[in-house]
């Protein structure tokens, strides 16, 4: 079984770390990379976007007010948009530095444009899954997408999947998603997982995570069971810090016990083929039966049935042969609890 392939959602969660530490975002963020990196997460994900070409001013929120109280979408995007091209180059060649993989969701064409050169991958939000002229225009730069299919129905994700094809014959990953912050335990589905491997045999398909953490990370474990290739969920170095994603995202140590989940299942699956494995052949030989005489014999008795007992180890006659047994001679003598083999018969 292949283990997961692990982005932690890094969003745009560091800059309340730069506020509440008093750093810069770009300090901030290098280590946030630092922290996925220590972890075993495989790459970290930015959301590249500017709040004058991604929200109306009069955009309401569709997030728990109660957890982060900006009841405007513009107003929150605001908030968070200061980086650009500069920034992420910068934080580009510090994931390269460090041996973890750079990728973006871009919210407009120009981001588009500057992430072509940095990411090997491009993900495509939910929220765009109907944006059908942008995802094109993505599909055009010939790399990877993987794509979030929160809040949709089959047919627009059908009709997504068929605008990439059509510029793009790169991989695309189907991420199951629900589009609700936080997702509550109840609502995310992770059976979609297997409908999608289902309906879309041909594509990657992932999960993208916003329910709360659990104590042994049992949801994103169990979206790997369900076949999940790809698995994202939002990241952040303090729970309990309010912003936009903390609430809901999991911690280093989180991302820790998830990816320790994973590996013990890739571990324990093995690859379904049924034989006999190098740790099992001294104790095939030995937990087995044999044929084994149940009391002292001599030379020329002939055997019969009550003679024998089936009992371990199975160094010697299969107990399957029984009948091959019974009825034949001795050649020697023989002590009870003897163990038959071919040449005494």
């Amino acid at each position: 079984m292949r283990l997961p392939y692990v982005i932690a959602e890094l969003g745009v969660n560091f800059y309340d770390t730069a506020r509440v530490e008093n750093i810069t975002p770009l300090e901030a963020a290098k280590k946030y990379i630092d922290e996925a990196k220590r972890v075993g997460i495989n790459g970290v994900k930015f959301q590249c976007y500017k709040a004058e070409t991604l929200a109306s001013k009069n955009s309401p929120a569709y997030w728990d007010t109660s957890k982060e109280p900006t009841t405007s979408q513009y107003e929150l995007f605001k908030k968070f948009d200061a980086f650009g091209k500069e920034e992420y180059e910068l934080l580009c060649q510090y994931c390269k530095q460090k041996g973890i993989d750079f990728i973006s969701t871009p919210f407009d064409y120009e981001s588009v444009d500057y992430l072509e050169n940095l990411v090997d991958v491009y993900k495509i939000s939910s929220s765009d899954i109907s944006n059908l002229p942008f995802i094109r225009y993505i599909a055009k730069k010939d790399k990877p997408i993987y794509l979030s299919v929160g809040a949709s129905y089959l047919s627009e994700i059908e009709e997504a999947v068929r605008t990439i094809r059509e510029e793009n014959r790169k991989e695309i990953c189907l991420l199951h998603c629900v589009l609700s912050y936080p997702t509550r335990n109840e609502d995310a589905n992770l059976s979609i997982i297997k409908s999608l491997k289902k309906w879309f045999p041909d594509l990657t398909i992932g999960y993208s995570d916003h329910t709360m953490p659990d104590d042994s990370m049992i949801i994103l474990t169990t979206a790997y069971m369900y076949g999940a290739e790809v698995i994202e969920k939002h990241f952040t170095l303090d729970k309990t810090l309010q912003g936009n994603d903390h609430y809901h995202a999991g911690n280093p140590e989180d991302f820790k016990k998830a990816i320790c989940n994973f590996n013990l299942i890739a571990t324990i699956s093995g690859n379904g083929e049924k034989t006999v494995l190098n740790c099992e052949k001294i104790s095939r030989k030995e937990a087995r039966r044999s044929l084994v005489i149940k009391r002292k014999m001599s030379v020329g008795e002939m055997i019969k049935e009550e003679d024998i007992i089936c009992k371990r180890p199975g160094i010697g006659i299969n107990p399957k042969d029984i009948d091959k047994v019974i009825g034949r001679c001795l050649r020697y003598d023989v002590e009870e609890d003897t163990i038959l083999d071919w040449d005494m018969i």
